[in-house]
């Protein structure tokens, strides 16, 4: 009998100091014991220090990306991260709506880089609601996206947190994930609210260390693989954070560029990557 392994698709932008998107999205993929294909809406100018440029691959060639592997490698877990313009989300979702019955879906609505740096069109925003959030099965913004999705100006605490991922739900996310990474506090907070009322708080203390780059890409793909080794959406959520906190802790004190460096992805215990081919 034929042996196959578990495969997750990731459709982001190319990062090209190796960091976050897709090349965050492949290490995670491979550490977590899983066939990583990628389909890439955008190749950016970016290293540590920030980004300098975005170019955005033709629509046409992202949903041929798309078919290409799911037609053929056919995953069962996709994470969605950078989409540039309106003309890809239209790509994107309308290529993933012939599979979705095949597939659990995490997006990742990255519209701002840890440097500030914005990512995508302003005009992208409500489209990116309007087409991605009906098809997920979980959103996971951090605050500063949060704040740009909903049109407000702060997320605080734990109080606000759960009415920002409230309002994320009216607009018809299936379930949240909002990551608190940018409250002003050492205790940090990720918050997971769901369409049916599921609730519950991530509570981790900050580690000291700016090698945080491509945290949220990273989160997100470790979720996917999880979901993709058939794991609940709860129990992908918490084996993901913990993976996600010790990536960082191990990439502490490395020195990778000027600016915000990477994590160690390929820290984790012989355990946690060996998993069953199907």
């Amino acid at each position: 009998m034929s042996k196959q392994y578990l495969s997750v698709l990731s459709i982001a932008g190319s990062d090209s100091g190796g960091g976050a998107g897709i090349q965050a999205d492949l290490k995670t993929f491979s550490a977590l014991g899983c066939y990583g294909c990628t389909a890439i809406t955008a190749v950016t100018v970016q290293n540590t220090l920030g980004v300098s440029g975005i170019h955005a691959i033709p629509s046409a060639v992202v949903s041929q990306q798309i078919r290409s592997v799911m037609d053929d490698i056919r995953p069962v877990a996709v994470k969605i991260g950078m989409i540039f313009s309106n003309e890809l989300v239209d790509a994107v979702a309308d290529t993933l709506l012939n599979y979705r019955d095949q597939i659990k879906i995490v997006f990742d609505p990255v519209m701002v880089a840890a440097s500030g740096d914005p990512l995508i069109l302003e005009e992208t925003r409500s489209y990116i609601i309007n087409k991605l959030f009906p098809i997920a099965d979980l959103i996971t913004p951090n605050l500063d996206e949060a704040k740009y999705l909903l049109q407000i100006n702060h997320i605080n605490d734990q109080v606000e947190m759960k009415a920002a991922a409230q309002s994320l739900i009216d607009l018809g996310s299936q379930a949240v994930l909002l990551k608190g990474g940018h409250l002003d506090s050492d205790d940090l907070y990720d918050l997971y609210l769901s369409s049916a009322g599921d609730e519950e708080f991530y509570h981790t203390k900050r580690i000291n260390t700016t090698n945080i780059h491509g945290s949220g890409c990273s989160l997100s793909s470790a979720i996917a693989a999880f979901l993709a080794r058939g794991e609940e959406m709860s129990s992908a959520i918490k084996l993901s954070h913990q993976y996600i906190n010790d990536a960082i802790k191990e990439a502490a004190d490395v020195q990778i560029g000027a600016g915000s460096g990477p994590l160690n992805h390929f820290f984790a215990p012989e355990a946690l990557i060996k998993v069953p081919i199907k």
